[in-house]
């Protein structure tokens, strides 16, 4: 009577955690699959998109009503938010350097020093954020929502190609956009920062102007900025129109898309930014 009421013995008592360990060990490992096949399908996807933009363009199969209505959209009503920005980001440079140029008395390169910084690097990275934001989100909402009232459908059912109606033109005008923004912003922040070395420096705009062309600062840095924008355009460009494409689950999911299109494209701009300043040097 007293061994049918005893409690059962556990013959392994430290098999429940090994079991829990061993748990939480596979859900971690199909977490990183998981992941890792959603990387690898997104650039396949990106790949795949890419090379049927690239099919249209040669000979060159687009919309010019759609490209025109696209860059005015993107470029004309991008320009206050990208002033603003960049006649803060020339402030702001000023600002940070006054105390070392205060220190040294090195007034004189007070242009240089800003010029290389915003040309070369702030003014390209910040625009692409900023176009990112702004433009990429929007591009991503309005071909998600398309696509999921099955608009992109009904022109496929009137034989009408959305490569060339919609997405191509909406590439060109963001990498186009992006491109001319930067040079807005470039112009734009070297006159934030010289009207700030005036205000707190003491330094005129005639000295910051000598400091800019005085021969520190070349062609190459210029160019090296307006490339990395052109790449950026790029990267922005691609990632919104993929994840809009490939919406799916209604309004939910045209908010999941614009989130990844965010997301993926400030990640691929700083990688592109590494990796274009490896090789520009």
């Amino acid at each position: 009577m007293a061994a049918a009421t005893a409690p059962a013995r556990n013959p392994n008592p430290r098999g429940p955690s090994r079991g829990t360990g061993t748990s939480k060990l596979d859900s971690f490992a199909g977490n990183v699959g998981k992941s890792f096949l959603y990387i690898a399908a997104t650039a396949g996807g990106m790949g795949v998109l890419l090379g049927q933009i690239i099919a249209r363009l040669f000979p060159p199969r687009i919309d010019k009503t759609e490209l025109w209505r696209n860059l005015y959209k993107m470029s004309v009503k991008s320009l206050p938010i990208v002033a603003v920005t960049a006649l803060f980001t020339g402030a702001i440079m000023v600002i940070q350097a006054a105390p070392i140029v205060k220190r040294y008395g090195a007034e004189g390169l007070l242009g240089w020093g800003a010029g290389f910084g915003t040309l070369r690097e702030i003014a390209p990275l910040l625009t692409a954020l900023m176009i990112s934001g702004r433009v990429g989100a929007n591009n991503t909402a309005e071909l998600g929502t398309m696509v999921v009232t099955e608009q992109v459908d009904a022109l496929r059912t009137l034989a009408i190609d959305p490569i060339s109606f919609l997405i191509l033109p909406r590439f060109i005008g963001i990498t186009l956009t992006l491109f001319m923004m930067t040079l807005y912003a470039d112009i734009l922040a070297l006159f934030g920062a010289a009207f700030t070395g005036e205000a707190l420096l003491t330094v005129s705009p005639q000295s910051f102007y000598n400091g800019l062309v005085g021969g520190l600062l070349g062609f190459g840095d210029v160019a090296n900025g307006l490339c990395k924008s052109f790449v950026f355009g790029l990267v922005i460009a691609l990632s919104s129109c993929h994840f809009g494409l490939s919406t799916t689950g209604g309004a939910p999911g045209v908010g999941r898309s614009v989130t990844a299109t965010v997301v993926a494209s400030a990640a691929g701009v700083f990688i592109i930014d590494y990796l274009v300043s490896f090789i520009l040097g």
